[in-house]
């Protein structure tokens, strides 16, 4: 393995320049700057990371929390995770992946132990017990998804309340006034987890505003459960004609036993869905959705984090607006007969 003291011999420097030229802690003329990086290259030399993070107080890693629960879906998660590993690498930075479900205890466990010089928190609750420890420190830290009081906090997030919103919109504008919301799993609304909470909050607003008759299940997912709720909503609502799914598990199941019952989509009920574009695409009817730009909101917050560490950023709350694309699911309501 290739030394420092290697590199300062080849490039005709004292050691202690080539360590100023890779920590930035002093100013080095750029022609000799240059020497010790053609020097570095050539070499192939890596500093030591045990080292660098002793000699700069950073241990250049992010801490990513996921609790990874049975009622989560969990390729959202991952493809958020995979775009913050990869942002983080381009800026430097390694990611360290916690999924336990610690709460608090994960917080200060990173905080206390030097283990991370940053963290992003995911599975945001309306009122996370993890954001007081948060704001009481001083380590930069950012969220993929918004509480109820964000203040103080950095927060990145698809604007949820806007994409119920629009779901609804583009089922009365087709004429459609009986409308079924199938959610998430009820452990995850009893947790008052803050993208499914906000959905509703839009769903149930807009329900209002255009006069709509609006039923919200929650649902496990799953053939079984799906059939179950199903059953429960044409019960109770006989009449609806429109569907909107929060719930990737549930809509293979949903379109599945539409057919079983002879109720054609999109011309005896249209299905709209809060998802990833693989999922509304891959679906047995492809389907209108709002897309949950994961790569994006991932990508995002590792930026205001970076900005945060070095000392240019403020905490803001960054929520992308929501885009609806129109696909085979869904078509004017039936009329009477």
């Amino acid at each position: 393995m290739v030394t420092l003291a290697e590199v300062a011999q080849h490039a005709g420097v004292s050691a202690s320049t080539v360590s100023y030229v890779l920590s930035g802690k002093r100013s080095i003329s750029a022609t000799t700057r240059q020497r010790v990086e053609e020097s570095i290259r050539e070499l192939g030399y890596h500093p030591n990371a045990g080292a660098r993070a002793l000699a700069s107080n950073r241990s250049n890693i992010i801490a990513l929390m996921i609790p990874l629960r049975t009622d989560i879906y969990v390729p959202v998660m991952m493809e958020i995770a995979v775009a913050v590993a990869t942002t983080a690498r381009t800026h430097g930075y390694d990611v360290l992946l916690l999924t336990g479900e610690e709460g608090p205890d994960a917080v200060r466990r990173v905080t206390g132990s030097g283990l991370a010089d940053a963290m992003i928190l995911m599975d945001v609750q309306l009122d996370d017990e993890r954001l007081p420890l948060l704001r009481g420190t001083d380590q930069p830290s950012a969220l993929i998804g918004l509480p109820a009081d964000p203040s103080g906090l950095t927060c990145v997030d698809l604007d949820f309340r806007a994409a119920g919103a629009l779901c609804l919109g583009h089922l009365a504008a087709l004429g459609h006034r009986d409308i079924a919301v199938i959610g998430e799993a009820p452990a995850v609304y009893e947790r008052h987890t803050g993208f499914a909470e906000r959905t509703l909050d839009g769903l149930r607003g807009r329900a209002r505003e255009l006069g709509l008759r609006l039923l919200h299940r929650p649902c496990e997912g799953g053939y079984d459960a799906m059939a179950v709720t199903l059953a429960r909503i044409f019960d109770e609502r006989p009449g609806t004609t429109g569907f909107v799914v929060q719930n990737e598990s549930a809509v293979e199941p949903l379109l599945a036993l539409l057919r079983q019952q002879g109720r054609a989509v999109p011309e005896d009920v249209s299905v709209v869905a809060i998802c990833p574009d693989q999922v509304a695409t891959q679906a047995s009817v492809r389907l209108t959705s709002v897309a949950v730009p994961a790569q994006e909101m991932g990508r995002r917050a590792v930026e205001h984090l970076v900005a945060k560490l070095d000392g240019r950023g403020n905490d803001e709350v960054v929520l992308l607006a929501p885009e609806l694309t129109v696909r085979a699911s869904t078509g004017p309501a039936p009329t009477a007969p």
